[in-house]
């Protein structure tokens, strides 16, 4: 963990105020939004491991400083954000232009920590977060590099990036706002980093599964990785396993390691698994979410409009045959037939592409086998490390 003054540090370990700059590394600071945990956390995270801290000074800006996000970034130098909202930012929510203004309460002391601590750069990983300090940052005279993660009609990617930000990433090509930005010089796509080195006995991770969910041996194990939100579809995902049952003599069990992120997720979640009478169940978040998804049969997809799942990339990594929506990111994923996509959003369309696929075992392998080639030539951290790097230099160059 990156060293700071003793007397800053609060109980949780995050510190408040100025940070003092003991050499002059590249500084970058990474804002977080809210307490919820998500992919986008996940990726950051492996950014943050690859970077060398003898070049990069890396401090995380937190809204809640004892909660999930403090303890997932420990391993790094933290501050308390200067001037949080009453409300802490939950996922999922909508986040409108009255939303976006109400951020502009805090901007005299997110402009003034960002002098006093002497950023270089702000990596904003959200659309909160770049509400919250895009106008500062520049304001504050720094470099601001936006991350964008979301749908590419988002308004803030479309109309304010262009004017705030320095440079802005995209995790595929799918979620760039548009090809001017391309065109300019001033985006480009970054994949997501992931472990390419992560090895599973899927035997195992299957008999753990079995056991602690009571399920016999030859039940055809459905999974689903992600937060409870509409664009993830949880509840097409129950559906789609209730329409496989109807299609095989082997029992089935779709299993959704993930939480919701409201009170009216949770309830529509519990009622659409109430009605599959046992064959969908709720096991809450699990983590590492790779050694649970290995031990699944299918990984089932259903989402719309998602940039780019992370979900899918590591079931290829260890081996879980995917049925995805083709839609949003899920195509530039599963490019070169690394997974299946189906071609509209019907449950029994999906249902009938997965007992496909589980019945056709020289198709599967095959699939599986380039999968594993493609995701680790293609997502390594190594790769997304050094391209951010680039883009960093290329703005401090400026």
């Amino acid at each position: 963990m990156q060293a700071s003054a003793a007397s800053s540090r609060s109980k949780s370990g995050a510190s408040v105020g100025a940070v003092p700059v003991s050499d002059r590394r590249l500084t970058v600071f990474y804002p977080m939004a809210g307490d919820t945990m998500g992919g986008s956390h996940v990726s950051l995270l492996g950014l943050l491991e690859g970077l060398d801290p003898a070049n990069v000074r890396i401090i995380v800006g937190l809204e809640v400083p004892d909660g999930r996000l403090a303890e997932h970034y420990s391993a790094f130098e933290q501050v308390s954000d200067p001037a949080p909202p009453k409300t802490p930012f939950k996922a999922g929510e909508p986040f409108g232009i009255k939303s976006a203004l109400s951020t502009l309460t805090g901007l005299r002391q997110r402009c003034a920590f960002l002098k006093e601590n002497d950023i270089d750069i702000v990596h904003t990983n959200d659309g909160r977060t770049h509400a919250t300090w895009a106008l500062a940052t520049k304001l504050a005279n720094k470099k601001l590099l936006w991350h964008h993660r979301g749908n590419p009609n988002a308004r803030g990617s479309r109309h304010v990036a262009r004017w705030l930000a320095d440079r802005i990433i995209t995790v595929s090509s799918f979620a760039m706002p548009t090809q001017e930005l391309v065109a300019s010089g001033k985006a480009r796509v970054v994949h997501s980093p992931f472990d390419v080195s992560i090895s599973v006995d899927r035997e195992l991770a299957r008999k753990r599964i079995c056991n602690e969910f009571g399920l016999a041996e030859d039940t055809i194990i459905c999974g689903y990785f992600g937060t409870f939100i509409d664009r993830k579809r949880p509840l097409a995902f129950v559906d789609a396993v209730v329409e496989l049952s109807k299609l095989t003599s082997r029992p089935v069990k779709g299993l959704l390691f993930g939480e919701a992120t409201n009170e009216i997720e949770a309830l529509s979640i519990a009622g659409k698994i109430a009605e599959s009478k046992g064959l969908a169940l709720d096991v809450g978040y699990r983590s590492p979410g790779h050694e649970w998804m290995s031990g699944c049969d299918l990984l089932l997809v259903p989402a719309i409009d998602e940039p780019l799942g992370r979900t899918l990339v590591e079931a290829m990594l260890v081996g879980t045959p995917v049925v995805a929506t083709n839609s949003g990111g899920n195509p530039e994923a599963l490019a070169g037939e690394c997974g299946v996509l189906v071609p509209d959003l019907k449950a029994q369309t999906m249902a009938e592409a997965a007992i496909q696929l589980l019945n056709d075992d020289e198709r599967r392998h095959s699939m599986l086998e380039r999968a594993k080639r493609v995701s680790r030539e293609k997502f390594s951290r190594e790769r997304h490390v050094n391209e951010v790097l680039e883009v960093y230099r290329e703005l401090i160059a400026r």
